[in-house]
């Protein structure tokens, strides 16, 4: 590392990142913060993490097993805690199912380090939108109760990334803090582009405790979006890339009459047009039906896991009346992210998507980290 960087990077507020994944988070942080410290085990992500990032400050242990003497001190801990138990996709059992407990395994470490005097005064979660709603609000609850239990001031946001990118993938984000919070980072009243009614309602409903914990982070509006999905797709993709004519009429006939009038609008026009589709189970007429539903937005929809045919974003190309098909590529879903073409994927594209798919967006991270996150942390004073 250079010796300018390297002096920066020392006058930065310093951050702990748990559940590192690929490195998501820091690439939206490391403009005002400086990484000490980053722990995850899975192998891919790890192996991801470390060849974008290096490996000098990363851990691969469990987070159940890492011991809180060997964490650095910090302004601020990032923890994307596993969402597959509370997400739509996942099996929605909630905060005390085995991969989100390790919510708990993070906080052992946070009340570790409280108990000598050199917790993070900030702290930020990340999770799917569907925690406010787990288990009828009552995991969501649960975290605000601990937060507020250790004396942290906390209030929450639910960031759409479309906002940046052109994907549409909504998260929650709770944000902890200690100690005087600046003028100008607290409203009054929620604002709707962050605080949906379902965040309101149980904001609402909760003890005179939380209540006094709570706040209504304030944060500023950003100028409309202007990339489209059609901007971040590659326009020549190798020939194998295709999937056959068949497919292609095969996807089209599961279109409902809605859907396909999309397809067919685009369909007549001589430019080139990209539209998203995600294949889905529908109920219509009391019966379960897959259809295949197509979108022409400008957005791609939210990017998963790859974990079988209905996950993967599919990609309906059209220009001069022609119709292809083909899968979104890692590479354009890790720019769909926010993520630049210099980083580092896994060779292979289901391991780069299985990274891709869990991981948080980019612009949204560096947006909270720019109008709230530096503003709550003090500058670092060293020990």
């Amino acid at each position: 590392m250079p010796l300018f960087d390297s002096l920066r990077k020392s006058e930065l507020p310093r951050v702990l990142e748990f559940f590192a994944g690929g490195g998501f988070a820091i690439k939206g942080l490391e403009d005002s913060f400086h990484c000490v410290f980053a722990n995850d085990n899975d192998p891919l992500k790890s192996r991801t993490y470390t060849a974008n990032f290096g490996p000098t400050h990363f851990d691969t242990s469990d987070v159940w097993t890492l011991d809180a003497n060997h964490i650095p001190n910090a302004e601020l801990a990032w923890a994307s805690f596993p969402c597959q138990d509370i997400s739509i996709a996942g099996s929605r059992k909630g905060l005390n199912a085995p991969r989100s407990s390790a919510f708990w395994g993070f906080w052992r470490l946070i009340e570790a380090m409280a108990d000598e005097k050199r917790a993070p005064q900030t702290l930020a979660l990340e999770n799917v939108a569907g925690l406010i709603s787990s288990r009828r609000g009552r995991d969501f609850t649960t975290v605000i109760e601990t937060l507020a239990d250790a004396g942290y001031r906390v209030g929450a946001m639910v960031i759409d990334a479309a906002l940046f990118s052109p994907q549409s993938r909504k998260r929650l984000f709770i944000i902890a803090h200690k100690g005087r919070i600046p003028e100008g980072l607290e409203a009054n009243h929620p604002d709707p582009t962050y605080h949906p009614q379902n965040l309101q309602k149980i904001v609402a409903q909760m003890d005179p405790t939380c209540r006094m914990a709570w706040t209504w982070w304030q944060l500023p509006h950003p100028q409309e979006r202007s990339i489209q999905l059609e901007d971040i797709l590659d326009r020549k993709v190798p020939e194998n890339a295709w999937r056959s004519p068949e497919a292609a009429q095969k996807l089209i006939a599961q279109m409902s009459p809605a859907h396909r009038a999309k397809f067919d609008a685009a369909l007549k026009q001589k430019k080139w047009r990209a539209g998203a589709v995600y294949r889905r189970i529908r109920v219509e007429d009391g019966n379960k039906i897959q259809r295949a539903e197509v979108r022409y937005d400008g957005l791609a929809g939210c990017l998963r896991t790859p974990a079988g045919g209905s996950s993967k974003q599919l990609l309906m190309i059209t220009h001069n009346g022609e119709a292809r098909l083909r899968a979104l590529n890692a590479r354009e879903a890790a720019r769909l992210m926010g993520l630049d073409d210099t980083y580092i994927l896994p060779e292979k594209e289901t391991p780069a998507l299985q990274v891709i798919g869990d991981a948080v967006s980019v612009p949204v991270v560096n947006w909270l980290s720019e109008n709230l996150l530096k503003k709550l942390v003090l500058r670092p004073s060293r020990s």
